[in-house]
């Protein structure tokens, strides 16, 4: 046990900060152990020093001077959120010598190489364990248990707040914004939900796991994202009644190899159907799950909390740990892996199947007609039921087309012949199907 301790710097203390420094200060001795010195808390970096605290935190460790406290610390923890001031911060104290742990799934996803060529350039620890799905132990088996084995897809629900709001709409039938106000009286939503909602933060953290899984860089910008805002009570009880479940989804792939024997990947984030005997669909409430698809290890899934303050301060603790032990024995955790250099392709080039809902003119031949625009742009048809009772003097019928698995360009410029076409009175619904 050596007695020069590692010091901390804690920049932020909302909820994830406060229970980060609780921790620090409560379990200092089992954490000293563990790190092989002791871990000692030098300040907390805030804008503000009059804003209610916890009585767990000694006001004597807060400060404006940021700066000042960063040039004190051996690790400094950045739980600020956004790209600015934090970028900023973070490239100051690798610079000047201080490892980095962060949480920062939006700056890690607009700029993560910036980041990592800071601390190749320092020779400092960059770890970010706690930016992807909470307390899940994510990041690092991709990143290091998985990197003698060649990963093909990353598929899984990444933000807590829309699998809560999809699972209310799905148990009691509410429309989505009813849902969401749940969510926020939970605390599990913001006051403004949009980037769950919207889906930029499940984009943001596709891109994390995508750059670690094909060692190639991928930013929020190359993510396709679609979020939940479009999702209706009519779409959940329709997934139901084939035998799904609507989840946002985070997917990432290799595409097949084209003529010149070369993948590429894409990326997206959209809602889907998942089937009701896949794992994903039985995920409740505001956790994640995540599976893994690797050539060698198979599929494996992560569960568990996503978000929170004391799930993600232990995924943070859990790194300061590690790079503790690294600054006290000598040795350095992994740098950026980018040697793949994968193209990084736009959703059409995805292979994915569509359920789609369409209110068609209910007369002789129309069926034929819309089955000649699947078939004019070499799309399969897997299923085909009436979605719904007819009903007599109405003029129209609901249709709902199950697709075989086809490329998302085939399938979109399919939906728009149809409706286009003069027997479709509207194109009702189109979601995607993962996990079949």
């Amino acid at each position: 046990m050596s007695q020069t301790p590692v010091r901390v710097a804690l920049l932020g203390c909302g909820v994830v900060g406060t229970e980060v420094a609780r921790l620090l200060i409560t379990q200092a001795e089992e954490l000293a152990s563990r790190a092989g010195a002791p871990v000692e808390l030098v300040g907390i970096g805030e804008r503000s020093l009059d804003a209610p605290r916890d009585p767990i935190i000694d006001r004597n460790l807060l400060t404006t001077d940021v700066v000042g406290l960063m040039a004190r610390a051996d690790v400094v923890i950045e739980l600020i959120g956004g790209v600015e001031p934090a970028r900023t911060f973070l490239l100051q104290a690798m610079a000047g010598g201080a490892s980095v742990v962060t949480a920062n799934k939006e700056l890690l996803g607009k700029d993560g190489p910036t980041l990592y060529a800071a601390a190749e350039a320092a020779g400092v620890d960059l770890y970010f364990e706690a930016a992807v799905a909470g307390a899940i132990p994510l990041v690092r088996p991709v990143r290091e248990s998985l990197a003698g084995d060649r990963i093909t897809r990353v598929l899984g629900i990444v933000n807590g707040t829309t699998n809560y709001v999809l699972d209310q709409m799905a148990t009691t039938g509410e429309e989505l914004d009813l849902a969401v106000k749940q969510a926020q009286a939970k605390g599990y939503a913001e006051a403004d939900p949009t980037a769950d909602v919207e889906g930029f933060d499940a984009a943001a953290k596709a891109a994390i796991l995508a750059s670690l899984a094909f060692h190639t860089r991928v930013s929020t910008a190359d993510v396709h994202r679609e979020g939940i805002t479009a999702i209706t009570p009519d779409d959940v009880a329709w997934a139901a009644e084939t035998g799904h479940v609507i989840k946002l989804l985070a997917v990432a792939e290799r595409t097949p190899a084209d003529g010149t024997g070369r993948s590429g990947v894409v990326v997206r984030v959209h809602p889907a159907l998942v089937p009701l005997d896949h794992p994903l669909a039985g995920v409740r409430g505001a956790y994640n799950a995540v599976f893994v698809e690797a050539e060698s290890a198979g599929a494996l899934m992560f569960y568990g909390h996503g978000a929170g303050g004391v799930p993600t301060a232990s995924a943070v603790l859990g790194d300061v740990i590690t790079v503790a032990r690294h600054r006290v024995r000598g040795g350095k955790g992994p740098l950026e892996s980018r040697y793949a250099d994968l193209p990084v392709l736009g959703i059409d080039q995805a292979v994915t199947r569509y359920q789609i809902r369409l209110r068609i003119l209910d007369r002789p031949g129309v069926l034929a007609q819309v089955a000649q625009v699947f078939a004019t742009h070499d799309v399969s048809i897997e299923t085909v039921r009436q979605a719904g009772a007819a009903t007599a003097g109405v003029d129209h019928a609901d249709l709902l087309v199950g697709t075989h698995a086809a490329r998302d360009e085939a399938l979109s410029a399919t939906v728009r012949a149809l409706d286009e076409l003069d027997v479709v009175r509207s194109v009702l619904s189109v979601l995607r199907v993962e996990g079949a």
